[in-house]
Parts: C-alpha cells; sequence; structure tokens
C-alpha cells in the first residue's frame, strides 16, 4: 500500500495527453500496490503565488517568529512541501511547452525547494533530503524530443531529473507520449505512451 502524489500541471485539462498517461500511471500502480490512496492535485487549479523577496525571506525565518502576514505568505509552500515528504510515490505530468514545463509547475518547484527542508548543504555542495521516494514523469509533447534532432530541444526531461536529484529523489522514471502532432507518428503516439508504462 503507497501514498500516491499525483500533479497534474496541463492547462487542457481532461483532453490533456499527459493528464491521460499520468492517469494511467496512477492506475498501473493501484494495480500493484492494492489499498493504495491517491492525493491529485491540479496545480492549474490553485493560485500559486510566485516567488516575492518577502516569500522569501519567510523560508529562513523561524517559524515562532513569523508574523501573521508571513504565515499567510507561506502557507502554499508549507502545504506543497508537506504532500511531496507524506507521499512515497510522486506521479508528475509534465506537458512540453515551448520546449520547457508549464509555469505553474515550475511556480510549485519554487514553493518545495526549501533550504534546510528539502535540501541542505554538505562539503561538496547540495545534499537532497527527500529520499526513499519513486517519481515517474507522464511527459507529452507534438514533437518527437527522446532522440534525432528534438533531443537538444527537450528541457523538460533533463530539468526535471536534475532538479529533482537536487532534492534527493534519484529513482526517476520518465514515460513519454511524443509526437502527437507529426504525421504518421501521432495515430499511434499515445497507444504507444500506454504500452510503454511500467511500474518497478
Amino acid at each position: 500500500m503507497k501514498k500516491i502524489l499525483h500533479l497534474k500541471s496541463s492547462i487542457m485539462g481532461t483532453e490533456s495527453y499527459s493528464v491521460k498517461l499520468g492517469d494511467a500511471i496512477v492506475a498501473q500502480i493501484e494495480a500493484k500496490y492494492p489499498g493504495s490512496t491517491v492525493e491529485e492535485v491540479d496545480l492549474n487549479t490553485i493560485d500559486i503565488p510566485h516567488l516575492t523577496p518577502e516569500t522569501l525571506q519567510t523560508f529562513f525565518t523561524p517559524g515562532d517568529q513569523l508574523t501573521d502576514e508571513q504565515k499567510s505568505a507561506i502557507r502554499f509552500s508549507n502545504q506543497a512541501v508537506d504532500q511531496l515528504l507524506s507521499a512515497d510515490i510522486i506521479v508528475i505530468g509534465a506537458p512540453l511547452y515551448n520546449f520547457t514545463i508549464p509555469s505553474t509547475l515550475k511556480a510549485w518547484i519554487d514553493h518545495i525547494t526549501r533550504a534546510g527542508v528539502t535540501f541542505g548543504y554538505g562539503e561538496t555542495g547540495p545534499v537532497g533530503k527527500v529520499l526513499g521516494k519513486k517519481v515517474y514523469v507522464a511527459m507529452s509533447s507534438g514533437g518527437i524530443y527522446s532522440e534525432g534532432p528534438g533531443k537538444e530541444n527537450d528541457f523538460v526531461a533533463p530539468y526535471l531529473q536534475r532538479f529533482l536529484g537536487l532534492l534527493g529523489m534519484t529513482d526517476v522514471t520518465v514515460f513519454r507520449a511524443e509526437g502527437l502532432k507529426v504525421p504518421d507518428v501521432k495515430e499511434q503516439a499515445m497507444e504507444r505512451a500506454l504500452d510503454s508504462i511500467a511500474i518497478d
């Protein structure tokens, strides 16, 4: 039995390929681990505040010294961190927009990147504190970015793997629904993506 955190970042709702792929990943996790619970977070339905100097300052202020205004400013960050730390498995829906991730997903990332909380500093550099997690990325793209000339323009999978690794989440698997707009490829693209799912 696992606790699953499913993050959705596509603006396309139920028509989104990354959402469909993410839902399929979650379904297979539930099949493998009966009795698991799923916490679903659609980042587009949350008014995620972009970081400000004032909010950033709250990250470094002891909780008992926060003003009421600062407590309000840090509320989303604390909630997002708690959801992350309590999950066993994280599924991240990540469509490729303009070669990178949606701004809502980037805003979520900014709020969970907390020195002393989700990562620290050692003698050789940053040390992740979010350990023992399995992460699956449900990536979608109109073009093909896993290979060929498009690969150098994929700033989704490499970025997420590097960022998650910074926080200690090094067990990351990326499943791709790609070529969704490419002639002679798009007809089977989603089927191939769904067939590629393997939960370890």
